[in-house]
């Protein structure tokens, strides 16, 4: 079985390389590669473990997706997010359940509601990497982001519960509500101090091979510690995830530069083994089909594919209107307050004057969560659109034939409708996906032209705390070396305020402080130079840092001018190795 992984792995990293040479969407032609390989006689049979596969391919595709996320972006769209990755999925398992206990009576209700648990979970990989392909506007990409984020802790969570009420136990609506929070908070828990543990060790050790193994074992155990406490992994990850890539400015620069193609690598690797395993499943699934099954399982199929493309639409634009309305009437309500009270008039939040103790947003908070709430009908569109099943949807359901409780005839149905809904779904859905994106063009100038102004903004205030910097390290020079020494010093300190980009720092060592005329014996030495240039760049980051916590700068600006400054700090010490 372990070579049979091996070329499997190795034949779909070699697909996927070519779908990113062509610039198609790897993960469908991995798919629909490995669905036509599955018809050749010599390609084997793979089965494994629903329960192992999650716990090997889950956490770190999770923990990556999370370093990416905009932390304040995310908390930003957490109404849009929440009511997608709980409330959509909470509906959909129903409505699943509800049709497939119609048209199957054999499965029971919980049978039924435990296979909507299992295809209720989109998973956004596929959706993201066309959206990131297309250019979609920040704002959509952060609500597919971020619900794909939190939708599989749902969805395992109700597949916990329903699994524990097919295997006889008695859970009551309340004791299913109370395992919810409880995985919510210990999930959270976890992945917090998982968290805050890596982001100490990498803030203490220099060493980024040492950092870079630590990151890849903690998903792997925060998932586990939390499952065994009974909270959700997804959860630990995710909130680990977040908490470490917040921070990961902080850090050193050769951490952040050795982990982003370490972790690239990961999900290249991983993402496509999950679609190519998905796609050689055909084989298993006909198979364990009886003559007297295909029928009432090929219609159960039918309809459920349908009500998760059907019923996705069907919430996103309401739950969106909702949101809005919502935000409106709690603005409504702010008026009315600061007019019947005008002494609760403040530039932030503040006590509610008829409730102490609550604390609303400031109208300008209000207006500001409303104008970033706002999704138009074309981004609601391509959300709606962007359904794709993938591998929790398949894993869970593997994992799933084999629980106690479930007979054959029930364990084959749920297998074959979560491979129908996945396959069908990826293909459905991720190939006209692109077409939808280009036909509504989902696109938002505003958002670039803000980047821009941000940018342009930051910069200069930039230059001004990096000159700030070199007057007070010029009085520290001059009273530490000869005032002879100045010279040098100036002309230095003049190439690091003209130098912004990477190309600028290395043409300007090029010429060099040796070519500005001053005596060379007069020079402070190249580690001298060195450390001066790293404390520019380090005051710089710490702008960059201000200037995010005060709102002015957003996470994704943020993070294309400090990879910038990286490469700058990578520059300097490559240039110091070689003169060694």
């Amino acid at each position: 079985m372990e070579s049979s992984i091996f070329f499997i792995v190795v034949g779909a990293v070699a697909v996927a390389a070519v779908a990113r040479w062509k610039g198609w969407p790897a993960p469908l032609l991995v798919t629909v590669v490995a669905l036509l390989a599955s018809f050749l006689p010599f390609v084997p049979d793979v089965a494994i473990d629903g329960h192992v596969l999650l716990n090997i391919v889950l956490p770190p595709l999770l923990y990556s997706a999370a370093l990416d996320v905009s932390f304040l972006s995310f908390t930003r769209a957490m109404p849009q997010i929440r009511r997608l990755g709980v409330g959509l999925v909470v509906v959909t398992a129903g409505v699943v359940g509800l049709l497939a206990w119609w048209i199957m009576p054999e499965l029971t209700l919980p049978g039924a509601l435990l296979l909507g648990a299992i295809v209720a979970p989109p998973d956004a990989v596929s959706a993201a990497a066309i959206g990131r392909r297309l250019g979609l506007p920040r704002r959509v990409m952060t609500v597919l982001s971020g619900e794909s984020l939190i939708n599989d802790a749902t969805s395992l969570t109700m597949y916990r519960v329903f699994a524990a009420i097919v295997a006889g136990a008695t859970v009551t609506l309340a004791g299913g509500v109370g395992q919810f929070f409880v995985a919510v908070l210990v999930g959270v828990a976890v992945g917090l101090v998982f968290g805050a543990v890596l982001h100490g060790l990498r803030m203490r050790v220099a060493d980024p091979v040492v950092n870079g193994t630590f990151g890849l074992l903690a998903p792997f155990g925060a998932y586990a510690i939390a499952e065994q406490l009974l909270g959700s992994g997804v959860l630990a990850v995710v909130a680990m995830g977040l908490f470490v890539g917040f921070n990961a400015p902080k850090t050193s620069y050769a951490t952040r530069q050795q982990e982003a193609p370490l972790w690239l690598s990961a999900d290249f690797l991983l993402e496509s083994f999950v679609f190519a395993y998905i796609g050689l499943q055909l084989p298993r699934v006909i198979a364990d089909l009886k003559d007297g099954e295909v029928g009432g399982v090929v219609l159960l199929s039918a309809v459920v594919l349908l009500a998760v493309l059907v019923v996705r639409p069907l919430f996103v634009y309401p739950a969106h209107a909702w949101g809005q309305w919502w935000t409106r009437m709690r603005l409504r309500r702010w008026k009315r307050i600061t007019a019947a009270h005008p002494d609760a008039v403040h530039p932030g939040p503040a006590a509610h004057p008829g409730r102490p103790g609550r604390h609303p947003l400031s109208e300008e908070q209000l207006r500001r969560r409303l104008a970033e709430m706002r999704l138009s009908w074309r981004d609601n569109a391509v959300i709606s659109w962007a359904g794709m099943r993938g591998v929790v949807t398949l894993a869970t359901a593997l994992a799933a034939a084999d629980l106690a409780g479930i007979d054959g005839a029930a364990a084959h149905a749920i297998v074959v409708v979560a491979f129908v809904v996945t396959v069908g779904t990826l293909l459905l859905q991720g190939l006209t996906l692109p077409w939808l994106i280009r036909t509504l063009r989902v696109v938002d100038d505003r958002e670039q032209q803000e980047d821009a102004r941000q940018l342009a903004a930051v910069r200069e205030r930039s230059r001004e705390a990096g000159k700030a910097y070199l007057r007070g390290m010029r009085r520290e020079w001059a009273l530490e070396h000869r005032e002879d020494r100045l010279p040098a010093f100036d002309a230095y300190a003049k190439r690091l305020v003209r130098v912004q980009s990477d190309a600028e720092q290395a043409g300007a060592e090029k010429s060099g402080p040796a070519q500005d005329g001053v005596d060379q014996q007069l020079r402070p030495t190249a580690e001298q130079f060195t450390a001066l240039a790293k404390g520019w760049l380090a005051v710089r980051r710490q702008l960059l840092l201000e200037e995010r916590r005060a709102g002015n700068l957003s996470e994704e600006v943020m993070h294309e001018l400090i990879a910038a400054m990286d490469a700058e700090e990578l520059a300097l010490d490559t240039r110091m190795a070689l003169r060694t």
